[in-house]
């Protein structure tokens, strides 16, 4: 693996900033959107990172996604589950943990063929659809729900460093969420620069949102990756366990320190289904109501019971970065 690092990080380095140059022309500028001071670009800065994938029912998550133009990627015959926890540590909205389960999905009238949207992500749409999406704090449901309309909402949530060990772990009204350990991969230091694609419900719409991630990171692919993923009781992850989730993750990836900026340009269409009835059913997430009375706090929930996992690694002390 140290052999193909030392080939692939020259490479890795010359790829150039996924971030359009729109971003970096806005850079400086102010904005007040929807009452909340950004100033541009919407970035974040010295923000650990942990990924794993794991292989779902391809049709099972078929199922799970609204209307007509989403459709699980395939890889092996497989779906894949992402989930994602975003340990925001200096943002315009503050510090907060973001928790994202996701399935990773093609977007268009017709199937992607298997593998090329891993080539082609842009001709294929790859991204992922947010099926859940607790955070730490108000201002950030206000900011990410209101404005580009992903599923968020409040909950508790930590997130545990350790020699050898990422951790991260969601209650939500005294229910275990979620809790996902993976390994620390082996130290490879590869400079990473991502681009991604958030596809969420919300008011009876879909929304697709871009966020671009630079890093110096681990990743462990195969035998080489391992993780723990544990789904609780809480309403967020229910339609997660109806999608026979496989013990073994594709890969894990832990990114110490990745530096983000989140598109302030979106996209939107109706979520739409063959009779009025259909429509109406349709999993179209949360309405405008559901942010209007939205203030902006940055104050945390209690963290989450790590008692509620056999064999979690600890709980945080109060102002310790590792247990």
């Amino acid at each position: 693996m140290k052999n193909l690092t030392q080939i692939l990080t020259p490479l890795l380095k010359l790829m150039p900033s996924p971030v359009p140059r729109r971003q970096e022309q806005l850079r400086g500028q102010h904005a007040f959107a929807d009452g909340i001071k950004y100033v541009m670009p919407v970035n974040s800065d010295d923000s650990p990172v942990l990924m794993a994938a794991f292989p779902i029912n391809k049709h099972a998550a078929a199922a799970v996604l609204p209307g007509a133009e989403l459709r699980p990627f395939s890889l092996g015959g497989k779906g894949l589950l992402v989930v994602t926890v975003v340990n925001y540590k200096s943002t315009d909205i503050g510090k907060y943990i973001e928790y994202s389960l996701a399935i990773a999905i093609t977007h268009g009238s017709r199937p992607a063929p298997p593998l090329l949207p891993l080539l082609f992500q842009k001709t294929f749409k790859l991204g992922q659809f947010v099926v859940d999406l607790p955070v730490s704090t108000e201002i950030s449901v206000k900011g990410g729900k209101g404005i580009w309309g992903m599923p968020k909402y409040q909950a508790n949530l930590d997130f545990v460093v350790t020699d050898s060990t990422v951790s991260a772990q969601y209650d939500q009204d005294g229910q275990l969420g979620c809790y996902i350990e993976i390994d620390r991969p082996e130290p490879l230091g590869l400079p990473l620069k991502l681009a991604a694609s958030n596809y969420c419900a919300f008011r009876n719409m879909l929304w697709k949102s871009d966020i671009y991630f630079e890093a110096t990171g681990d990743i462990a692919f195969g035998a080489q990756a391992k993780a723990r993923l544990i789904l609780g009781d809480a309403p967020g992850v229910e339609p997660l366990k109806k999608l026979q989730v496989e013990n073994k993750p594709v890969f894990t990836a832990w990114l110490p320190q990745a530096h983000g900026v989140l598109d302030d340009h979106y996209e939107a269409w109706f979520l739409t289904a063959p009779t009025q009835l259909e429509a109406v059913a349709l999993r179209g997430g949360d309405m405008l109501d559901s942010v209007t009375d939205l203030g902006q706090g940055q104050e945390w929930l209690a963290p989450p019971d790590r008692s509620r996992v056999p064999g979690a690694v600890p709980a945080l002390e109060p102002g310790a970065d590792t247990p």
